[in-house]
Protein backbone atom coordinates (compact mmCIF):
# COMPACT_ATOMS: atom_id res chain seq x y z
CA UNK A 1 0.00 0.00 0.00
CA UNK A 2 1.36 3.43 -0.95
CA UNK A 3 1.43 6.10 1.76
CA UNK A 4 -0.04 9.44 0.73
CA UNK A 5 1.73 12.73 1.45
CA UNK A 6 -0.81 13.53 4.16
CA UNK A 7 -0.30 10.17 5.83
CA UNK A 8 3.49 10.63 5.74
CA UNK A 9 3.13 14.02 7.40
CA UNK A 10 0.88 12.59 10.11
CA UNK A 11 3.28 9.73 10.80
CA UNK A 12 6.23 12.11 11.04
CA UNK A 13 4.35 14.33 13.48
CA UNK A 14 3.49 11.38 15.71
CA UNK A 15 7.12 10.22 15.66
CA UNK A 16 8.41 13.69 16.64
CA UNK A 17 5.84 13.92 19.43
CA UNK A 18 6.88 10.52 20.74
CA UNK A 19 10.54 11.48 20.76
CA UNK A 20 9.73 14.68 22.63
CA UNK A 21 7.85 12.76 25.32
CA UNK A 22 10.69 10.28 25.72
CA UNK A 23 13.35 13.00 25.99
CA UNK A 24 11.62 15.06 28.67
CA UNK A 25 11.99 14.22 32.39
CA UNK A 26 10.21 16.93 34.34
CA UNK A 27 9.98 20.60 33.50
CA UNK A 28 8.04 22.41 30.81
CA UNK A 29 9.38 23.06 27.33
CA UNK A 30 9.62 26.78 26.49
CA UNK A 31 9.17 28.16 23.01
CA UNK A 32 12.93 28.64 22.80
CA UNK A 33 13.41 24.91 23.33
CA UNK A 34 14.87 25.41 26.83
CA UNK A 35 13.20 23.56 29.67
CA UNK A 36 11.60 25.54 32.47
CA UNK A 37 11.26 24.06 35.95
CA UNK A 38 8.92 24.76 38.85
CA UNK A 39 10.21 24.37 42.40
CA UNK A 40 8.30 24.67 45.65
CA UNK A 41 10.09 26.00 48.74
CA UNK A 42 8.47 25.45 52.12
CA UNK A 43 10.03 27.09 55.18
CA UNK A 44 8.86 26.23 58.68
CA UNK A 45 9.06 29.71 60.18
CA UNK A 46 10.69 33.05 59.53
CA UNK A 47 13.98 33.64 61.31
CA UNK A 48 17.45 34.64 60.16
CA UNK A 49 19.05 31.21 59.86
CA UNK A 50 16.22 29.67 57.82
CA UNK A 51 15.88 32.84 55.73
CA UNK A 52 19.58 32.63 54.91
CA UNK A 53 19.29 28.95 53.93
CA UNK A 54 16.37 29.89 51.66
CA UNK A 55 18.39 32.63 49.91
CA UNK A 56 21.39 30.35 49.61
CA UNK A 57 19.31 27.59 48.01
CA UNK A 58 18.05 29.93 45.29
CA UNK A 59 21.56 31.29 44.69
CA UNK A 60 22.95 27.76 44.55
CA UNK A 61 20.52 26.93 41.75
CA UNK A 62 21.37 30.18 39.98
CA UNK A 63 25.08 29.31 40.08
CA UNK A 64 24.19 26.12 38.20
CA UNK A 65 22.21 27.98 35.53
CA UNK A 66 18.67 27.82 36.98
CA UNK A 67 17.44 31.37 37.41
CA UNK A 68 14.05 32.59 38.51
CA UNK A 69 12.23 34.41 35.71
CA UNK A 70 14.26 32.68 33.02
CA UNK A 71 14.10 28.92 33.26
CA UNK A 72 12.84 28.59 36.83
CA UNK A 73 9.57 29.35 38.63
CA UNK A 74 9.63 29.28 42.44
CA UNK A 75 6.61 28.97 44.71
CA UNK A 76 7.79 30.23 48.13
CA UNK A 77 5.72 29.33 51.16
CA UNK A 78 6.22 30.01 54.88
CA UNK A 79 4.21 27.89 57.33
CA UNK A 80 4.58 30.31 60.26
CA UNK A 81 5.35 27.32 62.52
CA UNK A 82 1.84 25.92 62.00
CA UNK A 83 1.46 22.19 61.30
CA UNK A 84 -1.82 22.57 59.40
CA UNK A 85 -0.15 25.19 57.19
CA UNK A 86 2.65 22.73 56.46
CA UNK A 87 0.19 20.07 55.39
CA UNK A 88 -1.72 22.48 53.15
CA UNK A 89 1.48 23.72 51.52
CA UNK A 90 2.64 20.16 50.90
CA UNK A 91 -0.67 19.28 49.22
CA UNK A 92 -0.47 22.46 47.14
CA UNK A 93 2.93 21.47 45.78
CA UNK A 94 1.71 17.97 44.97
CA UNK A 95 -1.41 19.29 43.22
CA UNK A 96 0.68 21.76 41.22
CA UNK A 97 3.02 18.93 40.19
CA UNK A 98 6.18 20.87 40.97
CA UNK A 99 9.40 19.35 39.67
CA UNK A 100 11.22 19.49 43.02
CA UNK A 101 10.55 20.59 46.61
CA UNK A 102 12.98 22.27 48.98
CA UNK A 103 11.98 21.77 52.62
CA UNK A 104 13.62 24.04 55.19
CA UNK A 105 13.65 22.59 58.76
CA UNK A 106 12.65 19.14 60.00
CA UNK A 107 8.85 19.57 60.37
CA UNK A 108 8.65 21.01 56.85
CA UNK A 109 10.52 18.03 55.42
CA UNK A 110 8.35 15.55 57.33
CA UNK A 111 5.18 17.14 55.96
CA UNK A 112 6.24 17.06 52.31
CA UNK A 113 7.73 13.57 52.67
CA UNK A 114 4.34 12.36 53.94
CA UNK A 115 2.57 14.08 51.04
CA UNK A 116 4.57 12.62 48.14
CA UNK A 117 6.76 9.63 47.43
CA UNK A 118 7.36 10.69 43.82
CA UNK A 119 8.43 14.35 43.71
CA UNK A 120 12.15 14.77 44.55
CA UNK A 121 12.73 16.59 47.85
CA UNK A 122 15.87 18.28 49.13
CA UNK A 123 15.97 19.34 52.75
CA UNK A 124 18.14 21.80 54.62
CA UNK A 125 18.44 23.01 58.23
CA UNK A 126 17.60 19.45 59.32
CA UNK A 127 19.68 17.96 62.12
CA UNK A 128 19.16 14.21 61.75
CA UNK A 129 17.36 12.72 58.75
CA UNK A 130 17.43 9.18 60.12
CA UNK A 131 15.97 10.01 63.55
CA UNK A 132 13.31 12.15 61.83
CA UNK A 133 12.43 9.09 59.69
CA UNK A 134 13.29 10.96 56.51
CA UNK A 135 16.11 8.63 55.43
CA UNK A 136 17.08 5.01 55.96
CA UNK A 137 20.75 5.94 56.35
CA UNK A 138 22.77 9.10 55.81
CA UNK A 139 24.87 7.34 53.19
CA UNK A 140 21.90 6.04 51.18
CA UNK A 141 18.61 7.77 52.06
CA UNK A 142 16.60 5.23 50.07
CA UNK A 143 13.52 7.30 49.15
CA UNK A 144 12.71 10.56 47.38
CA UNK A 145 14.45 12.86 49.88
CA UNK A 146 18.04 13.93 50.47
CA UNK A 147 19.70 17.20 51.48
CA UNK A 148 22.00 18.92 53.94
CA UNK A 149 22.22 18.58 57.70
CA UNK A 150 22.81 21.41 60.15
CA UNK A 151 24.13 19.07 62.84
CA UNK A 152 26.31 21.30 64.94
CA UNK A 153 29.85 20.72 66.18
CA UNK A 154 28.40 20.38 69.69
CA UNK A 155 31.63 19.23 71.34
CA UNK A 156 33.52 22.21 69.95
CA UNK A 157 30.74 24.53 71.12
CA UNK A 158 30.90 23.17 74.67
CA UNK A 159 34.71 23.41 74.56
CA UNK A 160 34.24 27.08 73.61
CA UNK A 161 31.87 27.54 76.55
CA UNK A 162 34.46 26.04 78.90
CA UNK A 163 37.22 28.32 77.54
CA UNK A 164 35.03 31.39 78.06
CA UNK A 165 33.69 30.24 81.46
CA UNK A 166 36.29 27.87 82.95
CA UNK A 167 34.70 28.04 86.41
CA UNK A 168 31.20 27.15 85.23
CA UNK A 169 29.58 24.22 87.00
CA UNK A 170 26.05 24.16 85.57
CA UNK A 171 24.73 24.81 82.05
CA UNK A 172 21.14 25.86 81.46
CA UNK A 173 19.34 25.12 78.22
CA UNK A 174 15.86 25.79 76.85
CA UNK A 175 14.40 24.06 73.80
CA UNK A 176 11.14 23.22 72.07
CA UNK A 177 9.52 19.98 73.22
CA UNK A 178 8.05 19.44 69.73
CA UNK A 179 11.33 19.53 67.75
CA UNK A 180 13.15 16.22 67.46
CA UNK A 181 16.22 18.04 66.13
CA UNK A 182 16.49 19.93 69.42
CA UNK A 183 16.12 16.76 71.49
CA UNK A 184 18.97 15.14 69.55
CA UNK A 185 21.24 18.14 70.13
CA UNK A 186 20.44 18.46 73.83
CA UNK A 187 21.05 14.75 74.40
CA UNK A 188 24.47 14.98 72.71
CA UNK A 189 25.32 18.21 74.52
CA UNK A 190 24.35 16.79 77.91
CA UNK A 191 26.43 13.65 77.44
CA UNK A 192 29.50 15.63 76.44
CA UNK A 193 29.07 18.32 79.12
CA UNK A 194 28.71 15.67 81.83
CA UNK A 195 31.86 13.97 80.56
CA UNK A 196 33.60 17.29 81.27
CA UNK A 197 32.25 17.42 84.82
CA UNK A 198 29.42 19.88 84.10
CA UNK A 199 25.79 19.57 85.14
CA UNK A 200 22.94 20.43 82.77
CA UNK A 201 19.55 21.82 83.71
CA UNK A 202 16.94 21.93 80.95
CA UNK A 203 13.53 23.50 80.44
CA UNK A 204 11.20 22.93 77.50
CA UNK A 205 8.80 25.31 75.78
CA UNK A 206 5.93 24.90 73.35
CA UNK A 207 5.76 28.45 71.98
CA UNK A 208 7.77 31.67 72.15
CA UNK A 209 5.41 32.86 74.87
CA UNK A 210 6.85 30.22 77.21
CA UNK A 211 10.45 31.44 76.91
CA UNK A 212 10.51 34.16 79.62
CA UNK A 213 9.10 31.82 82.27
CA UNK A 214 11.44 28.98 81.25
CA UNK A 215 14.46 31.30 81.40
CA UNK A 216 13.42 32.68 84.79
CA UNK A 217 13.07 29.14 86.13
CA UNK A 218 16.73 28.42 85.35
CA UNK A 219 18.62 31.70 85.44
CA UNK A 220 19.45 31.75 89.15
CA UNK A 221 20.61 28.13 89.24
CA UNK A 222 22.99 27.99 86.26
CA UNK A 223 26.27 29.67 85.37
CA UNK A 224 25.85 29.94 81.61
CA UNK A 225 23.31 28.94 78.94
CA UNK A 226 23.69 26.83 75.80
CA UNK A 227 21.09 27.00 73.02
CA UNK A 228 20.78 24.54 70.10
CA UNK A 229 19.46 25.25 66.60
CA UNK A 230 15.88 25.27 67.84
CA UNK A 231 13.39 27.11 65.64
CA UNK A 232 11.26 28.41 68.50
CA UNK A 233 14.28 29.76 70.38
CA UNK A 234 16.04 31.06 67.26
CA UNK A 235 13.03 33.15 66.32
CA UNK A 236 12.99 34.81 69.77
CA UNK A 237 16.57 35.34 70.89
CA UNK A 238 15.93 38.92 72.11
CA UNK A 239 13.26 37.53 74.45
CA UNK A 240 15.68 34.99 75.91
CA UNK A 241 18.64 37.34 76.35
CA UNK A 242 16.35 39.92 77.91
CA UNK A 243 16.23 37.55 80.88
CA UNK A 244 19.78 36.16 80.79
CA UNK A 245 21.54 39.50 80.31
CA UNK A 246 19.68 41.01 83.25
CA UNK A 247 21.06 38.19 85.42
CA UNK A 248 24.58 38.51 83.98
CA UNK A 249 24.44 35.05 82.38
CA UNK A 250 25.86 34.47 78.88
CA UNK A 251 24.31 32.38 76.14
CA UNK A 252 26.59 30.22 74.00
CA UNK A 253 24.62 29.22 70.93
CA UNK A 254 24.60 26.97 67.90
CA UNK A 255 24.65 29.35 64.94
CA UNK A 256 25.91 32.83 63.96
CA UNK A 257 22.53 34.57 63.56
CA UNK A 258 21.79 33.82 67.20
CA UNK A 259 24.94 35.80 68.07
CA UNK A 260 23.85 38.82 66.05
CA UNK A 261 20.49 38.45 67.80
CA UNK A 262 22.07 38.88 71.24
CA UNK A 263 23.90 35.68 72.28
CA UNK A 264 27.58 35.80 73.22
CA UNK A 265 29.33 33.35 70.91
CA UNK A 266 29.18 30.31 68.66
CA UNK A 267 31.31 27.98 66.65
CA UNK A 268 28.73 27.19 64.06
CA UNK A 269 27.26 26.85 60.60
CA UNK A 270 26.87 29.48 57.91
CA UNK A 271 23.27 28.81 56.87
CA UNK A 272 23.55 30.76 53.63
CA UNK A 273 26.41 28.52 52.49
CA UNK A 274 24.45 25.47 53.65
CA UNK A 275 21.60 26.62 51.41
CA UNK A 276 23.96 27.07 48.45
CA UNK A 277 25.20 23.52 49.02
CA UNK A 278 21.57 22.31 48.97
CA UNK A 279 20.85 24.19 45.74
CA UNK A 280 23.81 22.45 44.16
CA UNK A 281 22.35 19.08 45.14
CA UNK A 282 18.97 20.09 43.70
CA UNK A 283 20.60 20.99 40.37
CA UNK A 284 22.11 17.50 40.16
CA UNK A 285 18.63 16.03 40.59
CA UNK A 286 17.03 18.36 38.02
CA UNK A 287 19.71 17.48 35.49
CA UNK A 288 19.13 13.77 36.03
CA UNK A 289 22.70 13.21 37.23
CA UNK A 290 21.63 11.78 40.57
CA UNK A 291 18.58 10.42 42.39
CA UNK A 292 17.71 11.47 45.96
CA UNK A 293 17.61 7.84 47.09
CA UNK A 294 21.30 7.43 46.24
CA UNK A 295 22.60 10.86 47.34
CA UNK A 296 24.29 10.88 50.77
CA UNK A 297 23.11 13.47 53.28
CA UNK A 298 25.72 16.23 53.30
CA UNK A 299 26.97 18.25 56.26
CA UNK A 300 28.17 21.85 56.33
CA UNK A 301 31.52 22.46 54.71
CA UNK A 302 32.17 25.79 56.47
CA UNK A 303 32.15 26.59 60.21
CA UNK A 304 32.85 29.95 61.86
CA UNK A 305 33.79 31.20 65.34
CA UNK A 306 31.66 34.29 65.98
CA UNK A 307 31.78 36.45 69.13
CA UNK A 308 29.66 39.46 70.03
CA UNK A 309 31.77 42.36 71.36
CA UNK A 310 28.63 44.08 72.62
CA UNK A 311 27.44 41.05 74.56
CA UNK A 312 30.90 40.46 76.07
CA UNK A 313 31.07 44.09 77.22
CA UNK A 314 27.56 43.93 78.68
CA UNK A 315 28.48 40.80 80.62
CA UNK A 316 31.87 42.19 81.71
CA UNK A 317 33.66 39.28 80.07
CA UNK A 318 37.24 39.45 78.81
CA UNK A 319 37.69 37.09 75.85
CA UNK A 320 40.90 35.00 76.14
CA UNK A 321 43.50 35.80 73.48
CA UNK A 322 43.69 32.20 72.26
CA UNK A 323 39.96 32.42 71.45
CA UNK A 324 40.08 35.92 69.96
CA UNK A 325 42.79 35.09 67.44
CA UNK A 326 40.49 32.76 65.48
CA UNK A 327 37.26 34.70 65.95
CA UNK A 328 35.16 37.03 63.84
CA UNK A 329 33.88 39.83 66.07
CA UNK A 330 30.42 41.34 65.61
CA UNK A 331 28.78 44.21 67.46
Amino acid sequence: MRMTTAMKGLALGIAVLGLGMMAGCGGDQKASGEKSYKIGIVQLVEHNALDAANRGFVDGLKARGYEEGKNLTIDRQNAQADQSNLQNIAQRFVSDKVDLICAIATPAAQSVANATKDIPIVGTAITDYVSAKLAQTNEKPGANITGTSDLNPIREQIDLLIKLYPNAKTIGTIYSSSEINSEIQIKAMTEYAESKGLKVRAATVSTVNDIPQAAQSLVNDVDVFYEPTDNVISSSIPTLVGVTDAAGKAVICAEPFMVTGGCLATYGIDYYKLGVQTGDMAADIIEGKKRPSDMPIETARDLSLIISKGSAAKLGLTIPEDVLKDATLVD
